[in-house]
């Protein structure tokens, strides 16, 4: 019999533990070690991966000039993405109206994560006084600048530097084959956490919050199915049924686990291996998308906030939607790339047109299924702009878009 593919094993993994979850009710929760034990395999692997694969997609770029213009069309890319989502979140929550009439009492306290950074707190923490801990406390960014720094000298002294050139591919080749070894216990990892979720959620809490679910997940949709495979067509003019079926081993990843940084490599090797796009392209677009790049993340901020706004009874100004509209674009730029890390920058857009932070209470039911599916989103969005990137930087190998 012959064995299954990795993706088709982490889907099976998904439903068994969705069934497993409904079956044993709070008695899953036995199972979240196992669930935690594979997270935390994933996030071993971030910090050295985009040290090792940054480090060598600049070194494979060769010219700065080069960098810089695959850096400008990374970020404009991003940036546009990222607020089609909130405009297409905003336009579903304006014709749904999920909020009007709802009756959910007094809305509870809201998570406690600290105050959410601001903005000129991310482009500080950019610049690591200390890189190795950068590395010691995950400092994303800060990693991420000081590998295209490294990449770039390296680039700049490539005769002398030719040993540790060397060094950091062989680095980057043996992070690929960690990441094969830990990808095979992934259909064990993604049952548990799946039948952990679900016997601590239950079905009885979507309920009074069907129509928010409903709002923020067509948005997702429309997103995730229409705007980013029509960019995939007309800009990366590759087959979005190829490039999903490549995607699938990252994307049930990225639900089941909730978190574009643990995801990371995965998404990487699967662009690699199986859509075959350039790792000079996949090693810069990918680790910086994973940290800036959250379309999901932006369009459920957006529709939570008006949502909320909405059950209070607030009717929210064209400009103040467009003020959430930007602000979750902002916002999400400076969430973490973890597990509910959306709650901690909705304060930020509610705070941003005067609404009761004390809302989120409200939507704290839902929030965990809602982050696994806007985390598929987050994860999705960076592997299109990936595809996009290579082909309008002429790198996209031609045999890359044929069907397998």
């Amino acid at each position: 019999m012959p064995r299954l593919k990795l993706h088709s094993q982490i889907l099976l993994g998904i439903v068994v533990g969705i069934i497993l979850g409904l079956t044993l009710g709070e008695r899953a929760t036995l199972l979240a070690p196992i669930g935690k034990a594979f997270i935390a395999l994933l996030k071993m692997l971030i910090m050295p991966l985009i040290l090792a694969s940054i480090v060598m997609g600049i070194v494979s770029i060769g010219d700065a000039r080069n960098l810089g213009r695959l850096g400008a069309k990374t970020f404009v890319y991003y940036l546009t993405t990222t607020f089609l989502a909130t405009f297409i979140g905003l336009a579903l929550v304006n014709l749904l109206k999920p909020g009007v009439g709802i009756s959910l009492g007094t809305p509870g306290p809201p998570p406690t994560h600290g105050s959410p950074p601001s903005l000129l707190s991310i482009i500080m923490d950019m610049i690591p006084s200390n890189i190795f801990r950068a590395l010691a406390q995950d400092k994303v960014l800060s990693t991420i600048l000081f590998s295209i720094l490294l990449g770039s000298a390296l680039n700049a002294t490539r005769e002398r530097s030719a040993p540790l050139i060397t060094l950091f591919d062989a680095f980057n080749e043996v992070m690929m084959k960690l990441t094969q070894w830990i990808m095979a216990l992934a259909p064990l990892g993604v049952l548990a956490l799946m039948a952990t979720t679900v016997g601590k959620l239950g079905l009885s809490v979507f309920k009074p919050l069907a129509l928010y679910m409903l709002t923020v997940l067509a948005g997702l949709g429309i997103h995730a199915i229409l705007i980013l495979p029509l960019l995939l067509t007309l800009l990366g003019r590759y087959s979005p049924r190829r490039f999903f079926q490549a995607m699938l081993s990252a994307l049930a990843t990225a639900f089941s686990t909730a978190s574009s940084a643990a995801t990371l490599p995965v998404t990487m090797e699967c662009l690699e291996k199986e859509a075959r796009i350039p790792n000079q392209v996949v090693s810069f677009v990918v680790p910086l998308g994973a940290t800036v790049n959250m379309d999901g993340t932006a369009l459920y901020e957006a529709v939570a906030a008006l949502f909320i706004a909405q059950a209070y009874g607030v009717t929210l100004t064209l400009p103040q939607q467009l003020t959430v509209s930007l602000t979750a674009t902002l916002a999400s730029i400076g969430a973490a790339a973890i597990p509910g890390a959306g709650l901690v920058t909705m304060v930020i857009v509610l705070k941003a047109v005067n609404l009761p932070v004390e809302g989120i209470g409200m939507i704290l039911a839902v929030d965990r299924i809602l982050d696994m599916c806007r985390t598929t989103v987050n994860v999705w969005g960076d592997a299109c702009g990936s595809a996009i990137i290579a082909r309008l930087e002429g790198l996209l190998p031609s045999n890359a878009t044929k069907e397998v």
